[in-house]
């Protein structure tokens, strides 16, 4: 028989976390942590490798390397931040390859492509939408294409200007979509995976204004898109068919009694496509939808506390029955249990210290 100590490490399945290493932080970089889908059981991470704010992490899709906005280690000239990549031991420690220019400043989000031959960027200070080619071995090369946007939303303060935040490749990997919260609208570029270019900006997905549209997801089918809407605490469904998108219609986070201040942060549809999820960060909860997966349409579920302040991230567990939850300001990450029929999240079974946490990624 084998021990019962040894099968939970048989099962266990590696996680990267990105955290936020500014000024009043404790971070020192990308942290790893291991993870049983059988018990929901998270180790306390520990420091994979130093990086200055690597914030959003992706993986790439056929090399055993790990991307990360952030830095840069070694500031560049023009003041723009990076895109860094590290190479993944078979023991899953982390080791620096390389970095490039991510082509505009406060880069915030990051996605590889299909084919493993670039990575897209948004920067959220100056709204700059980058492709970066990378090298046989997955590490940014070259920057390819930098499209800096113009224009305002009507709210002064967060959109005065450009502030993409999100960046998302189709299934084909022939278009690129990107949440510009300063725009409120879903941009749409034209992609050549041969050689890593943007095209003409094909026409957007408008969202209300002052909406600030932050980030997407896709339903597995690839005929619904779902946009969190940060400043106005919604979410938006689109229908997606031959590369555009078409808003159907738009739910609230947040219960109707609620008074207080809050910002949505990330959306996630569940592994079988029947719920959606989003994160209130003043009010401190997951919202969970059930969809219907023909009309793509979204009923409000469940506000669940999600067990911290602030939650920036959070990713459904390989096997579909726990969620991990980041909370950027109480400086931990929460183990919440998934009832996969009803979608509905219980009690954090497990909280474990992480500082300024800000993405959660398991490793396959």
């Amino acid at each position: 028989m084998v021990p019962a100590v040894l099968t939970a490490t048989l099962h266990a399945v590696p996680v990267f976390i990105g955290t936020d290493a500014g000024a009043h932080s404790a971070s020192k970089g990308i942290y790893r942590s291991e993870f049983d889908p059988l018990t929901g059981k998270l180790e306390p991470p520990q420091l994979a490798a130093a990086y200055p704010s690597p914030g959003f992490l992706a993986l790439h899709p056929s090399k055993p390397v790990l991307l990360a906005v952030g830095g840069p280690r070694k500031p560049f000239a023009d003041g723009t931040n990076a895109v860094a990549a590290f190479a993944i031991a078979t023991d899953h420690s982390l080791q620096f390859l390389g970095e490039a220019s991510s082509g505009g400043k406060g880069a915030c989000h990051l996605a590889v492509d299909p084919s493993g031959h670039s990575v897209a960027v948004a920067n959220y200070d100056d709204g700059h939408i980058a492709t970066i080619q990378l090298d046989d071995h997955g590490v940014p090369e070259k920057t390819i294409s930098v499209i800096a946007n113009q224009g305002t939303g009507p709210d002064p303060q967060r959109q005065e200007g450009p502030h993409a935040h999100g960046v998302y490749f189709d299934q084909a990997a022939t278009r690129l979509f990107v949440p510009d919260l300063g725009l409120d609208r879903v941009l749409v570029y034209p992609f050549d995976a041969a050689t890593s270019k943007l095209g003409k900006a094909l026409p957007p997905l408008m969202t209300a204004a002052g909406a600030g549209p932050r980030h997407l997801a896709f339903s597995a089918d690839g005929r619904f898109a779902y946009v969190i809407n940060e400043l106005n605490n919604t979410v938006l469904t689109a229908s997606f068919d031959k590369g555009n998108l078409q808003a159907l219609g738009t739910v609230a986070t947040l219960p109707g009694n609620f008074s207080g201040s809050n910002t949505t942060a990330e959306i996630e549809v569940s592994p079988d496509g029947r719920f959606v999820y989003a994160s209130n960060r003043g009010h401190d909860s997951i919202a969970v939808f059930r969809r219907d997966v023909s009309s793509g349409a979204l009923t409000s579920v469940q506000q669940a506390p999600c067990g911290g302040k602030a939650p920036r991230h959070f990713k459904i567990a390989p096997g579909g029955r726990w969620l991990l939850c980041a909370h950027q300001d109480s400086n931990t990450i929460s183990v919440l249990p998934l009832d996969p029929q009803s979608g509905k999240l219980g009690a954090p079974a497990t909280t474990v210290p992480c500082p300024r946490p800000i993405c959660v990624l398991f490793q396959p």
